[in-house]
């Protein structure tokens, strides 16, 4: 199993490394979600690549955990100001399930949609290169429901709302094109560390 640690190594004392704007949320993980939370069994979640790739593809729960396991450790952050410092999620790395669909040169971004129909757009470059898993473990145990479970898009580096819920499915495209937040003024990226918050951030 490939375990992937957070990607800057912050000092914890006082924690000096947060970013801009946030606060250490200790052992609290606030539940923020926009849409109610979906009854979704591991027995009926799928999850598909599809769009610009030469082999769109669905896996179900059995499919999905017989790929090879990754883990991340390390901080994540919402864009409601709150952060959790040494994390962990188990799932599988995107990598592996881009690999077998094959995209398209021409594939620049994303958008990633939920079973219950959340959507958000991300840069094909922030899914790649070991920066972005579909988790269903938290802590060693399974990802519960307020949280995304049974799996969710887990994109450490970019604010929380980025990283799908419940996620169904990701289609890759030749352009941009906004989801759920973005559409309401959230920033189309959502760097923590250059506040990118809202649009015009």
């Amino acid at each position: 199993m490939n375990v992937t640690r957070g990607f800057t190594g912050r000092p914890r004392a006082g924690n000096p490394g947060l970013p801009p704007g946030q606060y250490d949320a200790g052992d609290d993980w606030p539940v923020l979600s926009a849409e109610v939370t979906p009854a979704l069994s591991p027995a009926d979640w799928t999850f598909r690549i599809d769009g610009l790739v030469a082999r769109p593809h669905t896996w179900d729960w059995d499919a999905a955990h017989a790929l090879p396991g990754s883990v991340y450790e390390g901080d994540i952050h919402c864009v409601t100001s709150w952060s959790k410092f040494g994390v962990r999620f188990g799932g599988v790395s995107l990598d592996v399930f881009l690999d077998a669909v094959r995209p398209d040169p021409a594939a620049t971004h994303a958008v990633a949609y939920s079973h219950s129909g959340y959507t958000t757009n991300l840069p094909l470059a922030d899914l790649t290169g070991g920066r972005a898993w579909i988790a269903w473990e938290y802590g060693g145990e399974p990802l519960a429901a307020e949280h995304g479970g049974p799996a969710r898009l887990l994109v450490p580096h970019l604010y929380f709302w980025k990283s799908a819920k419940w996620i169904a499915g990701i289609r890759l495209l030749d352009h941009d094109e906004p989801g759920f937040w973005e559409q309401n003024g959230y920033h189309a990226r959502g760097n923590p560390w250059e506040e990118q918050r809202y649009s015009g951030d």
